[in-house]
């Protein structure tokens, strides 16, 4: 008979940054000429925005933050630890990897063995040193499970849900930074270079009508105000069924699995209506307050339209994960909100597991 462990947590790149590059998205957001003037003053932001951001462009907010999702990703890997799993599954975004012009699957099992990363060359490209003041040519080694993962397709296939799965990333692509900065960050401490446990990824093309219209990420209004939209991705409650379908799959062995939702909230950068200044707060406490009572008619309710309204693209990791636990039936142990206005997007982290109280 299985067991399992739920898990959410962040990958938020700019964690991998040093403080003083924590707000650069910031930064390079108030470069853009296509958004008001008076939006971009300080004195109009919301009070958190101000305080956060201070008179040091918030480099003294970042250590703050940075200790925080510290702390919380360290009692995720302690959970982790002491439950010894055989698999850590990630469902993670593809952000124009693996997913390009040639094909857009709305999900894919990455069926990988063993696999060198290289966690660090997005940062430096964009000119930020790493945190650990390692080189930029680090790597580290990513113990897929090939075989579990075969298998996994099979079962959901069988199930009727018609995955891709992929034998090798793309060439001379990069890793899907979602899968690599969740082993990065569950070992922190050695830059992902020490994490014991085999991961299986699953892609999620939570981009959808941006995945190729924005290339899964930045684009200044002046681009967008005529963008060609792509099609939707897949929705909320797919998504959630989804994660109902790898919970059942799963239950018919006799592993020791966790089940991970890597990504944060609501992502600055993806929220227009607020000029991709701060993320959608008030849509992710909606959500999240929700999350807490495990009441998942709020969630499966939840629409594609309203999820990219609120730039909560990559929440889609979560609800694969949040469908998963209601078929487990496994309750919420623990979880938190860390909220932010100047560090691009809320992160959630959570626990559930068996013999919690709720």
């Amino acid at each position: 008979m299985a067991d399992f462990l739920g898990l959410g947590i962040t990958h938020y790149p700019l964690l991998a940054v040093t403080d003083e590059h924590m707000a650069d998205l910031l930064r390079w957001t108030l470069g853009d000429p296509g958004i008001p003037e008076a939006q971009k003053d300080p004195a109009n932001w919301p009070e958190l925005m101000r305080r956060e951001w201070a008179n040091d462009g918030g480099t003294a907010a970042a250590a703050g933050h940075r200790k925080q999702l510290c702390e919380q990703l360290a009692r995720v890997r302690h959970k982790l630890d002491e439950f010894q799993p055989d698999v850590v599954l990630v469902w993670g975004d593809d952000q124009y990897e693996n997913f390009r012009e040639e094909v857009v699957p709305p999900f894919c099992v990455l069926a990988y063995g063993e696999t060198e990363v290289d966690p660090f060359t997005l940062m430096f490209n964009r000119g930020a040193p790493n945190a650990w003041g390692l080189p930029e040519d680090t790597t580290f080694t990513l113990h897929g499970d090939e075989d579990g993962a075969r298998k996994l397709a099979d079962d959901l296939l069988t199930d009727g849900f018609d995955v891709a799965y992929s034998y090798q990333k793309r060439e001379a692509g990069h890793f899907p930074h979602a899968i690599a900065n969740t082993q990065l960050f569950l070992d922190y401490d050695h830059a992902g270079r020490e994490f014991p446990y085999k991961i299986l990824p699953i892609t999620v093309n939570c981009y959808g009508q941006h995945a190729i219209a924005r290339r899964g990420g930045l684009a200044r209004f002046a681009e967008i105000s005529d963008e060609r939209l792509d099609p939707i991705g897949p929705t909320p409650a797919r998504c959630f069924a989804l994660g109902a379908s790898v919970a059942r799959a799963f239950q018919r062995t006799d592993k020791r699995v966790a089940l991970v939702a890597s990504s944060s909230w609501s992502h600055a950068f993806l929220n227009d209506k607020d000029w991709h200044l701060r993320p959608d707060t008030p849509a992710d406490q909606r959500l999240y307050h929700a999350f807490t009572r495990q009441d998942w008619d709020v969630w499966t309710a939840t629409t594609g339209k309203q999820v990219v309204d609120a730039g909560q693209h990559e929440m889609l990791n979560w609800f694969c994960l949040a469908g998963a636990m209601r078929e487990l039936g496994l309750p919420l142990s623990w979880s938190d909100l860390v909220i932010t206005d100047v560090f691009n997007s809320n992160k959630c982290f959570a626990i559930f597991e068996q013999g919690a109280t709720g």
